[in-house]
């Protein structure tokens, strides 16, 4: 195992929490959900959906729902594209944008 595995391994523990993955769970349902059903309302919300939110809002959501249900990648370099430590704040920049307007 390299220094690096190590090092990411240590620092996703940081966020091993039963109640943040249950609020991780639940903010990239919601993202899901809100745009599956109401996408133009959802669009409209978030300033519209251009060539970075689109990836970005996807990315979180996927990088959430990994988290939430408590999947760990094998390899460190998933660990570390599907990063919870970045993915959370951008969806709750988005959802705050979403319920804010």
């Amino acid at each position: 195992m390299s220094s690096l595995s190590v090092w990411v391994t240590q620092a996703h523990q940081l966020l091993d929490n039963t109640l943040l993955r249950a609020l991780s769970f639940l903010l990239a349902l919601a993202s899901a959900g809100l745009v599956v059903w109401e996408p133009i309302h959802f669009a409209q919300a978030i300033g519209g959906f251009d060539l970075i939110k689109s990836p970005t809002l996807i990315w979180a959501t996927c990088s959430a729902m990994i988290y939430g249900v408590g999947f760990v990648p094998r390899h460190w370099y998933w660990q570390v594209v599907f990063t919870p430590f970045i993915a959370l704040p951008i969806l709750s920049y988005i959802m705050w944008l979403r319920f804010s307007y």
